[in-house]
C-alpha cells in the first residue's frame, strides 16, 4: 500500500455533529457520514464490550488497526476509564499516512471526548509516543503489513481487542487479505476479539480461513451489519441471507501471497479466483433476496 502523503484530506461533517475527513486519494470518507462518533462507538466500542473487559481487568492492550482520526481510540479510553479509572491501558495505532491524526488533533476534532482521553491523543499524534501512569501508546507509520509484522517481531504482540478500520476492500484489499487476516488473527489473545465494520463475504471468508469465528453486530450509521470475530463461537448466528451470500463469488476472499502486492495485483488475482469458481453468481443471490 502505497502511503500519498500529499493526499487531500477534506472535512466533513457527520449526522451526529461529530467531522470527519474525506480522503482524495481513497475516494472515500474515513467514516459513516450519518455519524463518525457514533460509528466509533457503536460500531467498535461496543461490540468489543470494553466497559466490561474494563471492570474485570487492571490492563487492556488495544490494538487499532488504520488509526485515522483517532476516533475508534478515544471512544475506547473513554469507555474503559469510565468502567475503571485505574484500568492500565497499552495502545498500539497503525497509521500509513501521519497528516491524519496530525490535522485531526490540530483541528481539535477529538474533543467531542473528555479532556483526559482527548489531550494525549492530541499529544500521541504530534509525538508518536506518550507513557502516562494510566496510557501508554505508540503511532506506528507506514503499511500496516509492515508495521505489524515488525511489532510482533519486535515485541511478540498480542492484543485484547483489535479494531480493524481500514478503507473499504474495493479500495484498499491489501489489508483485507486472507494473508493480512492471518497476521492479525495472531495477535489475538485466546478471549479477545476482532471487530470490524465491514460484513463482506469475501472478509468473512478470510476470517473463517484463519480459524477464526465470527458474527454480525448491530447496524449503526449503514444499512448493514459489522463484524465482530474471536476464536471461540459468539453465539451469534447469521441470518439465511448472510449464510446464502457466503455461498456466491462474493466470497472469494482476497490473497496476498508475500504481503506486498499492489491494490491492482490482488484485485486481478480474485477476479481470476472468481471466473474460476463453482460458487453461485452474486447476481443470483442478490435477485432472490431483494424479491
Amino acid at each position: 500500500m502505497v502511503a500519498n502523503p500529499a493526499d487531500q484530506l477534506t472535512l466533513q461533517p457527520t449526522g451526529d455533529g461529530s467531522f470527519t475527513f474525506y480522503s482524495q486519494q481513497f475516494q472515500e470518507a474515513f467514516h459513516s457520514l450519518k455519524g463518525a462518533k457514533q460509528e466509533a462507538e457503536a460500531k467498535f466500542v461496543g461490540p468489543a464490550k470494553l466497559a466490561e473487559r474494563a471492570r474485570e481487568a487492571s490492563c487492556l492492550r488495544l490494538l487499532d488497526i488504520c488509526y485515522g482520526l483517532g476516533y475508534n481510540s478515544a471512544a475506547a479510553l473513554e469507555t474503559i476509564w469510565q468502567a475503571n479509572p485505574t484500568c492500565q491501558v497499552e495502545l498500539w495505532g497503525l497509521e500509513f499516512n501521519s497528516q491524519v491524526p496530525i490535522q485531526a488533533a490540530a483541528q481539535r476534532l477529538l474533543r467531542l471526548w473528555s479532556p483526559g482521553v482527548a489531550a494525549p491523543l492530541e499529544q500521541l499524534a504530534q509525538q508518536g509516543y506518550l507513557a502516562t501512569p494510566c496510557l501508554r501508546a505508540e503511532l506506528l507509520l507506514g503499511d500496516a503489513r509492515r508495521t505489524l509484522q515488525g511489532l510482533q517481531a519486535q515485541k511478540n504482540f498480542t492484543a485484547d481487542v483489535v479494531f480493524l478500520d481500514p478503507f473499504s476492500p474495493p479500495h484498499c484489499p491489501q489489508l483485507w487479505t486472507v494473508e493480512f487476516l492471518s497476521l492479525v488473527a495472531s495477535t489475538l489473545k485466546p478471549t479477545a476479539c476482532l471487530v470490524t465494520y465491514s460484513c463482506a463475504a469475501a472478509v468473512r471468508t478470510a476470517l473463517s480461513l484463519v480459524g477464526l469465528q465470527f458474527g454480525s453486530t448491530v447496524p449503526v450509521g449503514r444499512r448493514t451489519p459489522g463484524t465482530i470475530a474471536a476464536w471461540s463461537a459468539l453465539g451469534l448466528p447469521l441470518s439465511p441471507q448472510e449464510q446464502e451470500h457466503l455461498q456466491t463469488r462474493a466470497a472469494v476472499p482476497y490473497r496476498d501471497p508475500a504481503l506486498n502486492d499492489p491494490a491492482e495485483a490482488i484485485h486481478q488475482r480474485r477476479q481470476q479466483e472468481q471466473q474460476d469458481s463453482n460458487l453461485e453468481p452474486t447476481s443470483h443471490w442478490k435477485r432472490r433476496w431483494q424479491a
